[in-house]
């Protein structure tokens, strides 16, 4: 199976500390490569992981000469170190955000929304805040996220460019969340390919109308402290999708 999260994974951080340089991790044997997949916690496929890893490190790569090598292998060593520290911290972070985050009054409505778990549902929860007076309408919320594109004339020639002034935060995460919901919704698939099919928009573009779309939708739920509802968000979309 691919790996995810990269060098965040326990088993590739610990095999970093086991081989620093690929001249070390060359010589790695079978044993030695299961022992360090076992202190990572893996628990299944250790045989076969084991295997492609050896045959991996054992490949035909360019090397540095064998001083610069050791060195930046120290230099690994090091920055190992560092990086253990920064996923212990973002590890401790998500488990307290599972335990809070679902108290909060706001978070079911939030989670009812396709494409927001508790995560992704506590990062735009804290970027736009739990005060609902505190945007006058959607149109706020949505310039605020930089989903809403301003429309700029000048003669016969208009454009529409992305905001550059907005919440950088809040708008990556609802790019997220649009991605996330195309698969979690058929309505919102259905408007994502619309964009795309019918208006010729980019990939880019299609997220950031449907994030434009959704953003409104939880802005009413939230005043409303209404769930979402599939067939009030995308009437048309679902009956199109029929």
């Amino acid at each position: 199976m691919r790996w995810r999260n990269g060098l965040c994974r326990p088993e590739a951080r610990e095999l970093l500390k086991s081989a620093p340089t690929p001249a070390k991790a060359a010589r790695l044997t079978r044993a030695q490569i299961q022992a360090a997949l076992r202190r990572a916690g893996r628990k299944r496929g250790i045989e076969a992981e084991a295997d492609r890893l050896r045959d991996i490190f054992r490949g035909d790569y360019a090397h540095q000469l064998p001083l610069v090598e050791n060195a930046l292998g120290k230099q690994m060593l090091a920055l190992v170190v560092q990086l253990e520290a920064a996923c212990t911290a973002a590890d401790d972070l998500a488990k307290a955000v599972e335990e809070t985050f679902p108290q909060h009054p706001d978070a079911e409505v939030l989670m009812s929304f396709p494409g927001l778990g508790v995560q992704l549902g506590a990062r735009v929860l804290a970027e736009i805040g739990d005060d609902h007076t505190r945007f006058v309408d959607a149109r706020s919320l949505k310039a605020y996220a930089g989903a809403s594109p301003i429309t700029r004339a000048s003669g016969r020639k208009s454009s529409i460019p992305p905001r550059w002034i907005k919440n950088d935060r809040l708008n990556h995460a609802g790019y997220l969340w649009a991605f996330s919901a195309i698969t979690a919704s058929p309505g919102a698939k259905a408007h994502y390919r619309r964009r795309r099919d019918d208006h010729g928009d980019w990939h880019a573009a299609a997220q950031r109308n449907l994030f434009n779309r959704m953003l409104g939708q939880l802005y009413h739920c939230l005043q409303e402290h209404e769930l979402f509802d599939e067939q009030t968000a995308f009437p048309t979309a679902l009956a199109a999708a029929a």
